[in-house]
C-alpha cells in the first residue's frame, strides 16, 4: 500500500487541529532564492572575471588576421558561449531552488509545529508549541525588499539551534506568531475550520462554546531608543575608551621606538574592534520595546531588521547594569536569561538585551512586563536600592564589617534581598549590576568558600539559572546567612513552581492574589520538595 500523500492547503489564521487531519503548507515560492541568492551573485561574478580576464586579454595575444571583424566576430561568439553556460547554470540553480521549495513544508497541529525540509538530505524538526519560549520575526535586506520574514521558534531543550521556518509574507509570519504564541500560553484552543462552518468570505466565524481567531494584538510601546542616545552611548562605552587609551598609547610607542609597531601590530587589532562596535550599532539601531498580551516585543535592525516575542513568563532571569561612564548620563542596560536562547554566539548579547540603553523611566517600564510582580509592597524604593545603593537599605543584606578588607569599596554596596517572588543582588563599584531571579526560576544553588572567604566568614552563593549573559550571585555573604539562604531558597523555589505552570505563562499568576510567601514556605515545608541545589568548597578564592 503506498503512502498518502500530504494534503496542502493555504494556511488560516488559528488552523490548528490533530497530527492526522491538520494540512501541510508551503514556504513562498521565492523563498530558496532569497536565501540562496549570495550563491548566483557568486557564481555569475567568478565566470565573468574568468571570461574578462581570460577571452580578452587572450584574444590580444594572438591577434586574428581579419581586423576589426574578426574581432567582433570573437567577441560575439565568446559571449554567446559565455550566455548560453550562464543560463544553463542559472537552469540548474533555478531547477534546485524549486525541489528545494517543493520539498519544504510545514504543519500545525494541536501540539506541535512540524518543518521537513532537504532535497538529498531530509531533515525533519518538531517543537512542542507549549515548550516555545520566543519566537522572533527575522527580515533580512533581500527578504524586506519582497516583503518576506522568516520565523524563528526557540524552543526549551530544543539544542544550540533555532528552528527556521523562512520564507513567509510578513503578514502571515506576523499571524501564525499570534497564533502559536497564544496557543503556547493557553489563552486559546482554535477549532479547525471545516466547509461546513465557513462562511461566503471564507472566514470562520466562532461557534457556540468555542473561541474564535483573534485578531492581531495591539501593541504598546514603552520605549524608542533614539539614534543619537545610542551612538553616544557606543562612545561612552568603557571598551571604546579602553580603545582610545590603547591608541594613545601605541602611537606614543611608535613615535618612541621609530618603528613599524603601529603598523604591524595595532591596526589588526584596531579593525578587530570595527565589527563589534558595527554590530552595537546594528542591533540597537531603531530599538522599541512594547507589550501586548503575547508578550514584550522588541524590534531592532539597521539592514536586518528582526522583531522578538518574549514571552514574560519565559524570562529566566534578568541583569540591569550601568557603567561608571553611564552614570553621568543615567543609563541602563538591560538582558536577560531566556530559555533556549542560551549563550550567543561569540559572545554578542543582541538577542538577550531587551533595553541597550535607557533611562531610569525606561527600565521601570520593561520590568514592569518582565517582572510584574516584584513581591514587595515598595518596588520603587526596592529597585532604585538594588540598581545606586548600597547599605542595608530597603530590605538589602549586605557584607558583614568583618570582610571589607577582602572588598574595601565595594563591601557596602554588595548585598542581597529577597521577596515574595524574586531574589534581587547587587554587587560591582565601578560598573554596577543588579540580577534579579524569580524563584520559581531558580535551578540551583552553590555555595563557594575560598581560603580567604574562609578566613574572613564569608560566603559566595551562586543561583543557577538557563544559560545566557546573566550568571546571578550572591557576593561574600556573612556565612550563617548564606547557609540559611540556600536552605529557604530550596524551599521557596520548590513552593514557587508547584504554584506556576511553566507552559502556561499567561494564566493567572498565583503571587498576584496577595498569597503571602509565608503560606508558601509552609506549603513548601508539607510537601517537602527542593530544587536541585549542590553545594561547592571552592579551593580557589
Amino acid at each position: 500500500m503506498s503512502e498518502a500523500q500530504p494534503q496542502f492547503e493555504d494556511a488560516q489564521p488559528g488552523d490548528f487541529r490533530s497530527a492526522e487531519e491538520a494540512p501541510w503548507h508551503r514556504v513562498h515560492p521565492i523563498s530558496p532564492m532569497v536565501r540562496g541568492w549570495i550563491v548566483i551573485v557568486a557564481i555569475v561574478y567568478g565566470v565573468g572575471q574568468n571570461w574578462i580576464q581570460n577571452i580578452i586579454p587572450g584574444f590580444g595575444d594572438d591577434e586574428p588576421s581579419g581586423g576589426e571583424d574578426q574581432f567582433v566576430d570573437f567577441m560575439l561568439d565568446s559571449l554567446f558561449w559565455f550566455v548560453a553556460g550562464a543560463v544553463v547554470v542559472l537552469l540548474l540553480i533555478l531547477g534546485g531552488f524549486f525541489l528545494s521549495w517543493k520539498m519544504t513544508r510545514y504543519q500545525l497541529t494541536e501540539s506541535h509545529v512540524n518543518i521537513h525540509s532537504g532535497i538529498i538530505f531530509r531533515q525533519q524538526r518538531q517543537a512542542r508549541i507549549d515548550r516555545v519560549q520566543a519566537i522572533d520575526i527575522v527580515q533580512p535586506l533581500l527578504a524586506r525588499l519582497f516583503g518576506l520574514a522568516e520565523l524563528k521558534f526557540e524552543v526549551a531543550d530544543g539544542g544550540s539551534t533555532a528552528m527556521k521556518l523562512s520564507f513567509l509574507k510578513l503578514d502571515q509570519a506576523r499571524q501564525l506568531r499570534e497564533d502559536i504564541l497564544a496557543r503556547a500560553a493557553g489563552t486559546r484552543t482554535p477549532a479547525a475550520p471545516s466547509a461546513a462552518t465557513q462562511g461566503s468570505d471564507g472566514v470562520v466565524p466562532p461557534q457556540p462554546g468555542q473561541q474564535g481567531v483573534a485578531a492581531p494584538q495591539p501593541e504598546h510601546v514603552l520605549v524608542r531608543v533614539p539614534a543619537g542616545r545610542l551612538i553616544a552611548s557606543i562612545v561612552l562605552s568603557g571598551a571604546v575608551w579602553t580603545l582610545v587609551i590603547l591608541v594613545i598609547g601605541a602611537v606614543i610607542l611608535q613615535i618612541a621606538t621609530d618603528g613599524a609597531f603601529l603598523v604591524v601590530y595595532a591596526l589588526p587589532g584596531l579593525f578587530g574592534f570595527v565589527p563589534w562596535i558595527w554590530g552595537l550599532f546594528n542591533t540597537g539601531y531603531n530599538f522599541s520595546a512594547a507589550v501586548s498580551p503575547d508578550g514584550l516585543r522588541l524590534s531592532y535592525g539597521l539592514l536586518e531588521t528582526r522583531h522578538q516575542t518574549v514571552p514574560p513568563g519565559r524570562i529566566q532571569a534578568i541583569q540591569i547594569r550601568q557603567g561608571i561612564i553611564w552614570r553621568m548620563m543615567g543609563w541602563h542596560k538591560m538582558v536577560v536569561n531566556v530559555a533556549g536562547y542560551g549563550d550567543a554566539a561569540g559572545g554578542s548579547e543582541s538577542r538577550s538585551t531587551v533595553l541597550p540603553v535607557g533611562t531610569g523611566a525606561d527600565v521601570l517600564n520593561i520590568l514592569s512586563i518582565v517582572l510584574p510582580n516584584p513581591g514587595t509592597d515598595q518596588p520603587l524604593e526596592l529597585i532604585e536600592a538594588g540598581i545606586a545603593g548600597s547599605g542595608p537599605a530597603a530590605g538589602f543584606t549586605t557584607t558583614p564589617r568583618t570582610a571589607r578588607w577582602l572588598s574595601p569599596w565595594a563591601w557596602r554596596r554588595q548585598g542581597f534581598a529577597v521577596t515574595r517572588t524574586a531574589v534581587f543582588s547587587r554587587y560591582g563599584f565601578l560598573n554596577r549590576r543588579l540580577d534579579i531571579v524569580p524563584h520559581e526560576r531558580t535551578q540551583g544553588i552553590r555555595l563557594a568558600q575560598g581560603p580567604l572567604a574562609r578566613a574572613a566568614s564569608v560566603i559566595n552563593v551562586a543561583l543557577a539559572t538557563t544559560d545566557g549573559p546573566v550568571h546571578p550571585y550572591i557576593v561574600q555573604a556573612a556565612a550563617p546567612v548564606a547557609r540559611q539562604f540556600f536552605l529557604e531558597q530550596a524551599d521557596r523555589a520548590a513552593a514557587a513552581r508547584a504554584l506556576h505552570d511553566h507552559n502556561h505563562w499567561l494564566d493567572d499568576d498565583p503571587y498576584g492574589t496577595g498569597v503571602a510567601q509565608t503560606d508558601v514556605g509552609r506549603q513548601a515545608a508539607t510537601a517537602g520538595a527542593r530544587p536541585s541545589t549542590t553545594t561547592q568548597e571552592d579551593t580557589h578564592e
